[in-house]
């Protein structure tokens, strides 16, 4: 076969895929209306994680797991905006990591409206101006994100997902060397990450403080002499060249961003609880109160503490432990635990991201 008879049996193909794909969207829009009777969420993880999971096990190739998953995300968004469009709010401005994980976990089509600060995010759904919220909670080198944590302390929205997103820095700007580079915008995180890069290539430069990498680029967009270290998708938002690709000292860097709302997911079969408890300010108390995860043998993956801003020395302790609040072992161990604590706020179950 030629290259044009090849390409014809591509558009029949791609017209069947098209034809299925209508279908598929059929079938969406009548699921949309027996939510909206039952009043049930539009956006469900543990469903959506089931499907690309059977889809990703049966794939034979040649499209990597990574396509299908990709391909599957935005077919999902659209067809989930059939049902009902939804709006997420993010940590902005717009081209943040926190926007990118919006985008990887709910696909394109969905309103994202930016927020200028993680208890915005928060406010956002609180005052019904967005279905959903994405937050960062915890970075593979900087840790946990304090400002999130102490948020759960004063609202009522859930965790219902978590994403993970590989971070990476590049060096944009209007500049056409290094040489002309003279500040550069950066997050003391980002700047910290890409340590070893800055001293070996722009050692006396200085670096100026801002809030997000986002705002960086921004800055960056109106100053020709500067640098902002920030995203791909930035340099795309703001019109400026990658001047440096991928500078950041671990290739291995991810966040962890969590999506908060309203809803509770079932169980999806690989799940991960959060957890908010206190416990009395009294030798053994905490040891006493963590025994519990031991005892019914339920793994662990995160513990944090953060003050509770009421009594001085006395904290609120985060986990995270392996299985959904649904499940029997579980169960009593936040029956355990509560025996030994002053309260217990399951802060939501959800499907574990890998």
């Amino acid at each position: 076969m030629n290259i044009n008879d090849l390409r014809k049996d591509i558009d029949t193909v791609d017209q069947q895929v098209l034809d299925l794909l209508n279908k598929r969207a059929e079938l969406a829009l009548e699921i949309g209306k027996h939510k909206q009777k039952t009043n049930r969420s539009y956006f469900a993880p543990e469903r959506e994680r089931q499907v690309i999971s059977k889809l990703t096990t049966a794939n034979k190739g040649p499209l990597p797991k990574t396509a299908v998953q990709a391909i599957y995300r935005e077919i999902i968004s659209a067809s989930r905006a059939l049902e009902k469009p939804l709006t997420v709010a993010y940590w902005g401005p717009p081209a943040t990591n926190t926007h990118m994980a919006s985008i990887q976990k709910f696909g394109s089509s969905c309103t994202f409206v930016p927020t200028t600060s993680i208890p915005d995010v928060f406010s956002e759904l609180e005052r019904e101006r967005a279905d959903f919220g994405v937050v960062p909670i915890e970075n593979s080198t900087e840790g946990v994100i304090n400002h999130t944590l102490d948020t759960f302390l004063s609202t009522n929205m859930k965790i219902c997902s978590e994403v993970y997103l590989p971070i990476t820095h590049n060096l944009l700007t209007l500049a056409d060397s290094l040489d002309k580079v003279e500040r550069i915008y950066s997050i003391p995180v980002a700047a910290a990450q890409c340590r070893n890069w800055l001293q070996t290539n722009l050692r006396d430069v200085e670096i100026i403080d801002v809030s997000t990498t986002a705002k960086g680029a921004q800055l960056c967009a109106e100053d020709p002499s500067s640098a902002a270290i920030a995203s791909s998708l930035a340099a795309e938002v703001y019109g400026l060249k990658m001047l440096a690709e991928h500078i950041e000292d671990n290739p291995q860097n991810r966040t962890r961003f969590l999506v908060v709302g309203i809803n509770e997911p079932g169980p999806s079969g690989k799940d991960k609880t959060s957890i908010m408890f206190s416990v009395s300010h009294k030798a053994g108390s905490l040891f006493r109160a963590m025994s519990a995860f031991e005892k019914y043998d339920i793994n662990l993956t995160m513990i944090e503490s953060r003050p509770t801003k009421l009594t001085p020395w006395e904290y609120v302790f985060f986990v995270d432990v392996q299985g959904h609040v649904k499940d029997a072992g579980v169960q009593k161990a936040l029956a355990a635990l509560g025996e030994h604590s002053l309260f217990v706020t399951v802060l939501g179950s959800y499907p574990e991201a890998e």
